[in-house]
């Protein structure tokens, strides 16, 4: 198909879950975060893709719309596609097949190229070696998760539409914290949650560590395709 967008009508693409609880700016799911970098961004959810269903059954049967939805976003101009869960690494050769543009599905595909990294998760219970090794992740790589049940994780797996900022950003920055301690050869922190980049300064802060999320891996990416174009 020949592509006929102009430089102008290019977006960032965004395949979502099908959920409601709040997103407030550095979420890759928020307008904000890409209303405060200049970047154009189209989003288009997946019905029927909760959390639950992406991260803990991981359910193959949303394959095939995540692909759909990857089609749909380049056919409107986007020159960079990612997703609203890191979980989504697992198909990151499928949805990138789909497409021919740039597909970033997780912040996890930049522990490959890190040294020493540590992983703080939505669900340590879920993120298993299948699917760090389909990421790239390297094997042994330290990974520690939200406690289960605490405010950021409950609040997502009940699509809650109401979220106690203070206590998420607590919420990570404990595990984060318990990370460090745990594997004190971690140099840097990769959070793999998609809802976890506005809680990323308070994570540096209190480990002492650079820390990277899906955030700061698309502005790069986004701004290595600018110089291309």
């Amino acid at each position: 198909m020949k592509d006929t967008k102009t430089e102008a009508e290019r977006c960032l693409g965004v395949i979502m879950l099908d959920t409601r609880f709040p997103r407030p700016p550095g979420d890759i799911g928020s307008p904000a975060t890409w209303a405060r970098a200049g970047i154009p961004v189209r989003f288009i959810t997946v019905p029927g893709a909760s959390a639950r269903r992406v991260v803990q059954a991981q359910d193959p049967a949303l394959l095939g719309p995540f692909a759909d939805a990857a089609r749909s976003l380049a056919y409107q101009g986007a020159r960079l596609i990612t997703t609203s869960c890191g979980f989504l690494a697992a198909w990151q050769a499928e949805l990138q097949a789909a497409v021919d543009v740039p597909v970033i599905t997780s912040s996890l595909l930049q522990c490959a190229s890190m040294a020493s990294p540590g992983i703080v998760t939505f669900d340590a219970a879920s993120l298993h070696a299948d699917l760090l090794h389909r990421a790239g992740v390297p094997a042994g790589t330290p990974v520690e998760g939200l406690q289960p049940g605490c405010e950021l994780q409950s609040r997502i797996l009940s699509d809650d539409t109401v979220l106690d900022l203070r206590q998420a950003s607590e919420d990570v920055v404990d595990a984060a914290v318990r990370l460090v301690a745990r594997h004190p050869e971690v140099e840097q922190v990769v959070l793999e949650c998609t809802n976890m980049p506005p809680y990323r300064s308070a994570v540096a802060q209190a480990t002492g560590r650079p820390v990277h999320d899906l955030e700061t891996l698309l502005l790069k990416a986004w701004n290595q395709q600018r110089v291309k174009h």
